[in-house]
């Protein structure tokens, strides 16, 4: 039986998953997407979970469209089958209902920039480079990247990235907001634990509705926003295990 190209494991309360074509630098193919979806699903099913970490294997984390396999001939029904598998990639992360972060190192070109920018927090190495190279091979984005993008950089350098298929460095990534943090390479997953460990610290009700929220509130009036975060805190104090959250904040505040 072939490897999955995406797997699952677990480090602790944290879930991790990686893409896992690395001689094809984690390329995009059909099974990529559909194992993709599958362990997206195992790790909002696992309970003992708290924070995803998504990865790819190898030197990158997923250079997009695998190139050879398109030039080798698609049917029509196959670019159909592959555009609902990357937009189904989206519903699924969206309805994860758990944090999730990227860990980029290498190339996250095309749809493996847009998974990224579907993640919450992106910690990427040092060698990291994005970019849309879409424009280029007479493709468009297809996971809402458009979307993100445009919310993450803004419209104007969204539009420029695009357009001129350009790449951008993990400096100039972190300049322009599609970075969250810069580490060396050596370190990236360490360093991802560390955060994924410090956000697992928290409730999880709370990360969840707070995850809501914000993703919500990009397209929500004020008056909708406070609404929806009335229910929110009131869902958490109905819960009542907030009470052990605060009194461990206590316990820290008091021990400084």
């Amino acid at each position: 039986m072939p490897e999955k190209t995406v797997l699952y494991t677990r480090d602790k309360n944290v879930g991790i998953i990686k893409l896992n074509r690395p001689k094809r630098l984690n390329a995009i193919t059909v099974d990529l997407l559909r194992d993709f979806i599958e362990q997206l699903a195992a790790a909002r099913r696992d309970e003992s979970v708290a924070v995803v970490i998504l990865t790819g294997a190898g030197r990158s984390f997923c250079a997009g469209e695998d190139l050879k396999e398109t030039s080798a001939g698609k049917s029509f029904s196959d670019w159909i089958k592959e555009t609902q598998g990357l937009q189904d990639i989206q519903r699924v992360i969206m309805g994860l209902d758990k944090p999730l972060i990227a860990a980029v190192r290498g190339y996250a070109l095309g749809g493996g920039c847009e998974f990224a920018m579907s993640t919450d927090i992106r910690i990427v190495a040092d060698d990291a480079k994005f970019g849309f190279p879409e424009t280029e091979v007479g493709l468009t984005i297809t996971t809402a990247g458009t979307k993100l993008l445009s919310q993450i950089v803004g419209l104007g350098k969204a539009k420029e990235l695009v357009f001129t298929g350009e790449f951008v460095d993990a400096h100039e990534a972190l300049r322009i907001g599609l970075a969250n943090k810069v580490v060396a390479t050596d370190n990236l997953l360490e360093e991802t634990l560390a955060m994924a460990r410090k956000i697992a610290e928290k409730s999880p009700l709370a990360l969840k509705l707070s995850r809501i929220a914000i993703d919500q509130g990009l397209h929500s009036s004020f008056e909708q926003t406070l609404e929806m975060e009335a229910g929110h805190l009131l869902t958490c104090a109905g819960a009542q295990n907030h009470k052990d959250f605060v009194e461990r904040k206590l316990k820290k505040m008091e021990n400084k």
